[in-house]
């Protein structure tokens, strides 16, 4: 009796074997099941050094948890529709099953494949699974895509709750054993240098750890989001941003989790609702990438192409290096030099200090996010620094330009966040910590500190910075 063929299940961004459509659809034949990670850079934007690390990591997790239901995962790199279909035919496979991804580039690699496999009269399908809501269903009347949060976040609600979460498959039938490239092979982790020990500290990359993340959330900080969100020297947040990104949670698991915490202890409700706003601008910048593929290079409101943008290299390193003497702002970008990541208030101060008190192009500051940050998101990543420019959609107002001594002083009003990153100012006294230059010469020498040299001066005056963006804003707002 011959064989039952095999179905592949194709995984991308959804590294995980919970609610995964295309791997539940598959297990449910009853076939073997190949299940596939193609590693293709030419497909949509190449990760960033930091998200290649995670992806390694996170390959390892997937590969285990397959294992420990039966199965194995195949890796393979190059074009990915191309090598889908050549595996398929490899193996006999009679279907191949994926997940879908709302944005241009994925979506015509979806189209190539499917032509490819249909000529082979192989079957294809795929599944949604990366959104709460597919594009289509949040239109406006001309069929275009909301451009405001508010309005956009009110229609998803609208819906309802989004379908349950699947199970995860608690056997899968093994197929006969494929070549696999060895994970080192394609050299995701660095190592000369290794300057990744700060991300392994930081986080433990894999579905497991997603879900103990997300219980943890529910559990402890929920309850004190609201208040603690905006404090980069409390934990406050979900941590969750890295596991959504690379498909180790679904939004969906996140959603309904949540939903289920709130409803078992109502007192958790208002900061399960802003917790879940916040899911929801994961999902608008998704929405938003889908209409506009090419968000991480141009503006939005084209009416920003003409902006004044100053190409200050010299100033760039200095914010890049965490060296610009403002120390909310070089905490910040410390943080996500060791660990990856950056408190997302903290992002909002950084980069509001790039566009408008250095006028250095919001798209410089993009691509260093996109190479540093382990939560790299092809979506949230340009639409929020296009937000904070004032170039995107639902923008930031154009006058309002951050403060970063203020912010400073009101989201870390002891200085405990910056004494972490920033050490040369731990002995700094609380009144001066967010204004080192105002400290008077005893006070420095008390702490150690000798502007210009052990710490430095501000690149930019606070006033001059915010009295030259807002002409440069008023030239834009004028044309």
């Amino acid at each position: 009796m011959p064989s039952p063929q095999p179905v592949i299940v194709w995984f991308r961004d959804d590294l995980r074997v919970s609610d995964h459509p295309a791997l539940h659809a598959a297990a449910k034949t009853g076939s073997p099941v190949i299940c596939l990670y193609v590693l293709d850079d030419t497909a949509g934007r190449p990760s960033g050094a930091a998200a290649r690390w995670w992806l390694a990591q996170s390959l390892r997790a997937l590969g285990a948890e397959i294992a420990a239901r039966g199965g194995s995962l195949v890796l393979r790199k190059g074009p990915a529709a191309k090598v889908v279909a050549e595996l398929a035919r490899e193996s006999g496979a009679c279907a191949v099953y994926w997940n879908e991804i709302a944005h241009a580039p994925h979506q015509a690699v979806e189209r190539q494949l499917e032509a490819a496999l249909a000529k082979l009269g192989i079957n294809s399908q795929n599944f949604p699974g990366d959104l709460l809501v597919q594009p289509s269903a949040i239109r406006n009347k001309e069929g275009r895509a909301l451009r405001v949060f508010t309005p956009f976040w009110r229609r998803v609600l609208s819906l309802g709750d989004p379908p349950k979460p699947l199970p995860a498959p608690k056997e899968l039938r093994p197929a006969p054993r494929l070549a696999s490239d060895a994970l080192e092979s394609w050299k995701l982790e660095p190592t000369r240098p290794d300057w990744a020990g700060g991300l392994r500290e930081t986080w433990s990359p894999g579905e497991t750890s997603a879900r103990a993340r997300l219980r943890d959330f529910l559990k402890r900080t929920a309850r004190v989001y609201v208040g603690d969100r905006d404090r980069p020297d409390r934990d406050g947040t979900s941590g969750l941003s890295p596991h959504l990104r690379f498909g180790e949670l679904s939004p969906r698991q996140v959603w309904h989790a949540a939903r289920f915490a709130a409803a078992e202890e109502p007192a958790l409700g208002p900061g399960i609702e802003k917790f879940l706003s916040e899911l929801g601008w994961r999902e608008f910048c998704r929405h938003l990438l889908h209409d506009h593929p090419n968000l991480a290079t141009e503006n939005l409101q084209t009416n920003f192409d003409g902006f004044p943008w100053k190409g200050d290299k010299t100033a760039l390193a200095a914010w890049q290096r965490g060296h610009t003497g403002y120390p909310i702002v070089d905490a910040g970008l410390r943080e996500l030099w060791h660990s990856g990541v950056m408190h997302n208030r903290v992002r909002m101060v950084v980069a509001s200090f790039l566009v408008k008190h250095l006028l250095i192009d919001w798209r410089d500051g993009e691509s260093w996010f996109w190479d540093t940050l382990v939560d790299a998101d092809a979506g949230s990543n340009p639409a929020n620094w296009q937000w904070v420019a004032g170039c995107g959609a639902d923008a930031a107002p154009y006058f309002r330009v951050f403060n970063p001594q203020l912010q400073g002083e009101k989201f870390d009003p002891d200085g405990t966040y910056v004494r972490r990153w920033v050490p040369e100012l731990k002995d700094m006294p609380t009144k001066l910590i967010h204004q080192p230059w105002q400290a008077k010469p005893i006070e420095l020498a008390s702490a150690g500190i000798t502007l210009g040299k052990t710490y430095p001066q501000p690149i930019v005056d606070h006033a001059r910075g915010r009295e030259r963006a807002l002409a440069a804003y008023a030239k834009i707002r004028r044309s």
